[in-house]
C-alpha cells in the first residue's frame, strides 16, 4: 500500500492547510446555529421539542440543532459533498478520514473561541466591579 500523501497525489501539508481551512465555516456555522442570537427562536423550539416530543427520534433530530457538536457533524459531511474533500487515501476511507478530522479541528476552533469569550466576558465584570468600588469610594 503506498503512503497517504501518494495516495491521492496531494501533498499531506496541502491536506492539512485544507482541513484547517475547511474546518473555519464548519466551526462557524455550527457555533452560530447552536448559539448565536440570530437564531435563538428556533433553538428554542427545538429545546421544546427535546422536552416535550414523544419519541425518541423526535427528541434525538431537535437535539442536534442545539448541540455544537453534534451539529459539526452534519454540517463538516455536508462540506465534504461540496467540495469533495478527502484525506489521506482516495474513496471512503478518505471522505471518512476527512470527516472525523474536520469535526475535530472544527470543535477545536469552537472551545478556543468559547474559551476566549468567557476570558472577556470575565474581563468585563471585573471592570464593572472596580467601577462601582470607585464610584462607592467617590460617594463616601
Amino acid at each position: 500500500m503506498p503512503p497517504p500523501s501518494t495516495s491521492l497525489g496531494i501533498p499531506l501539508g496541502i491536506q492539512f492547510a485544507w482541513l484547517l481551512m475547511l474546518a473555519i465555516p464548519v466551526a462557524c456555522i455550527a457555533w452560530t446555529i447552536t448559539h448565536e442570537e440570530v437564531f435563538r427562536e428556533p433553538r428554542e423550539y427545538c429545546q421544546r421539542q427535546i422536552r416535550e416530543a414523544r419519541t425518541l427520534t423526535r427528541r434525538k433530530f431537535f437535539f442536534l440543532f442545539t448541540c455544537e457538536y453534534c451539529l459539526s457533524h452534519y454540517v463538516a459531511f455536508a462540506f465534504l459533498l461540496i467540495t469533495r474533500f478527502k484525506m489521506l487515501y482516495p474513496g471512503w476511507r478518505g471522505y471518512l478520514i476527512a470527516l472525523f478530522a474536520l469535526v475535530w479541528v472544527a470543535n477545536q476552533y469552537m472551545s478556543i473561541y468559547n474559551r476566549i469569550r468567557l476570558d472577556i466576558r470575565h474581563e468585563h465584570l471585573e471592570i464593572q466591579s472596580k467601577q462601582a468600588d470607585v464610584e462607592q469610594r467617590k460617594a463616601a
